[in-house]
């Protein structure tokens, strides 16, 4: 039985499943199938094929493997968000190791999160929903020290003053706190502002930035400095 009826109005998440794994593939599919809110609409072995049905299917969420065949997924990620008419495709990618070192370079390559491949089946289906809503799957402990760690030796390379000059001071302050994690309405409480208003802020700094959603602006952030990895 689903649990999360669609919405009267809403079309249902439409994902695709990309590993080379039948296995995964299939154990993904039985998953979503049930759900009523969430479709598959094709699968792929490898990165390539992800590329070719993301284009045959335009789905709005990639469950992306990043170790593949002929095109791994971090390679894929890059092509799906540099195609014309994939702008609002999104990718979550899935990794066997916590400590995976790729899952920085899938971000830079405009992934909209990560998950473990071993998480539960709760925590993939509020993953896809997450993803499908055009936040970036930001919350998990892993996804910050990655990011931390992968950043923390490219920071004094990156010209942050001037890449950062394009926003507000307000815009700064709230690019901080993406970078920490926090969502819509933490922000608002933290600055004083309604979630609408911090939406707003967040929407103008994403345009300005070129980023491609939240994830892209939580990497800008600590690549410009803006945000510190901690020990």
């Amino acid at each position: 039985m689903s649990t999360m009826a669609t919405s009267p109005g809403h079309a249902p998440i439409k994902v695709l499943l990309a590993d080379d794994q039948i296995l995964v593939r299939s154990g993904f599919k039985g998953l979503l199938d049930v759900e009523d809110d969430i479709t598959v609409v094709g699968e792929a072995a490898n990165g390539a094929e992800a590329v070719e049905r993301a284009r045959a299917t335009r789905p709005d969420v990639v469950l992306m493997d990043i170790r593949m065949p002929e095109l791994d997924g971090i390679q894929a990620t890059g092509r799906i968000a540099r195609t014309r008419g994939l702008e609002q495709v999104r990718v979550l990618i899935l990794t066997t190791y916590d400590t995976d070192a790729y899952v920085f370079e899938a971000l830079q390559a405009g992934a909209s999160g990560f998950l473990l491949k071993d998480a539960g089946p709760a925590e993939l289906l509020h993953a896809i929903r997450v993803i499908a809503a055009g936040e970036a799957l930001l919350a998990p402990r892993i996804t910050r020290r990655l990011i931390a760690q992968f950043t923390a030796d490219r920071i004094a390379t990156r010209a942050g003053e001037e890449r950062l000059a394009v926003l507000t001071p307000r815009e700064r302050e709230v690019l901080a706190l993406v970078g920490q994690g926090l969502s819509n309405d933490e922000i608002g409480g933290a600055l004083f502002l309604s979630p609408a208003t911090a939406r707003t802020h967040v929407s103008h700094a994403m345009a300005k930035l070129g980023a491609r959603d939240r994830a892209q602006l939580v990497v800008i952030a600590y690549q410009t400095g803006l945000v510190r990895p901690r020990p």
